[in-house]
């Protein structure tokens, strides 16, 4: 394939494609000219509901869809896994050199291969207050030829930012959920997610342990649940905290 049909297919894909059908379309091109036979652009969760927001578009063998969704698989894939660990595409067959794989996981990459699922590459697609995402391709039979890691990375990134857009468009809210806290319960939530017990967060901000506990409690009620520990997952998940305000990111200081 010509690098400038390409480009010219990935510009058409991020700027004048309006539609989902046009997308299916132009991804499926675009899937076949790198060698592959299969597609997939989803949001790793489970879904409620086909309008639930998620985006979910691929081209995968009808029964393994079914399989997959009635199994509730998208929340254990190790192709998703493998994926929140790493910004750049992957191989299928460097997942076990991305994440430890149990009996679990190798049982489910062999039922994708029985499905005809037998090589793929996967990009990320990681957008702070979403679900994580990844563009994947995958083909019946093991790739032969020249690496595609570059090609296919570029394709996978364009073809999740145009689903965002086409997402949006319909009116879908592709956040996980709004920021809900104000600004002392967030401060509560924060200083708890960095180990600090009710006394301590007491002293820190000047208010008394009653307080922050119902400062904490209120938070809990405002995303439905009564469990800290997943309080303080919530707020990672949406954007209200993010792992550089639990642990600042520390990094030698290689000049002298």
């Amino acid at each position: 394939m010509a690098a400038r049909a390409l480009g010219e297919l990935l510009e058409e894909m991020s700027d004048r494609v309006g539609s989902i059908i046009e997308l299916d379309e132009l991804l499926g091109e675009i899937t076949n000219r790198l060698g592959f036979d299969y597609y997939a652009l989803t949001h790793h969760c489970q879904l409620a509901s086909k309008d639930d927001g998620a985006i979910r578009l691929h081209n995968y063998p009808q029964s393994w869809a079914e399989s997959y969704d009635s199994h509730a698989l998208g929340m254990v894939d190790p192709v998703h896994r493998a994926s929140h660990v790493t910004a750049k595409g992957f191989s299928w067959s460097d997942i076990g050199r991305l994440i430890p794989l149990t009996a679990q996981d190798h049982r489910m990459l062999a039922l994708g291969e029985e499905q005809g699922l037998r090589s793929g590459f996967t990009v990320p697609a990681h957008v702070p207050g979403e679900a994580r995402g990844s563009c994947s391709f995958a083909c019946r039979n093991p790739r032969e030829g020249a690496p595609i890691s570059l090609i296919a990375h570029c394709a996978g990134t364009f073809a999740f930012e145009t689903a965002r857009r086409l997402w949006l468009k319909r009116g879908h809210s592709l956040a996980l959920r709004k920021p809900v806290l104000t600004d002392r319960q967030r401060d509560c939530v924060l200083l708890m997610a960095q180990g600090k017990t009710d006394p301590e967060i007491s002293t820190i901000l000047g208010i008394s342990r009653e307080t922050v506990t119902e400062h904490v409690r209120t938070a809990c009620q405002r995303y439905g649940i009564y469990k800290r520990q997943l309080l303080i997952t919530l707020t990672l998940y949406d954007g209200t905290l993010t792992f550089g305000d639990v642990r600042p990111w520390r990094y030698p200081h290689f000049w002298g």
